[in-house]
């Protein structure tokens, strides 16, 4: 199962299984990087509570195989929002840096805001074993 198909199956066991446990996921409304799986893995589920009629559409990678870009729509907030999912995979096939940008600004700005109301259960989530 590739990532897209894990997402797009919201698998969300299967999509932290392809995370490395080294990832930094880059935030689109965050200052800071978050390093580490557990951090990675409980972000990506809050996301998919936040994003509403979640789907790809298209879907870019290099020749190698260790960098894509997979570009989204959704909705947060009634508000259309377009973004990207770019991502390095390590030798193993493993996720390495989980970096995500997203416009426009108001959808951004909402997505911020959903986000932040969920980041203390998003950080005891990561801190259980």
């Amino acid at each position: 199962m590739t990532f897209r198909e894990a997402v797009e199956a919201r698998d969300m066991a299967a999509v932290e299984a392809m995370l490395a446990d080294e990832v930094v996921f880059r935030s689109p409304v965050a200052f800071k990087p978050y390093p580490g799986k557990a951090i990675t893995a409980a972000i990506l589920r809050a996301v998919v509570e936040v994003f509403e009629d979640f789907r790809y559409v298209r879907e870019i990678h290099d020749a190698s195989g260790v960098d894509h870009a997979l570009i989204f729509e959704a909705t947060v907030d009634g508000l259309s929002i377009t973004g990207c999912d770019f991502l390095r995979y390590d030798d193993a096939g493993r996720i390495v840096d989980f970096m995500v940008m997203v416009r426009p600004l108001r959808a951004a700005e909402a997505l911020a805001a959903r986000m932040g109301e969920r980041f203390e259960q998003i950080q005891s989530a990561a801190a259980e074993p």
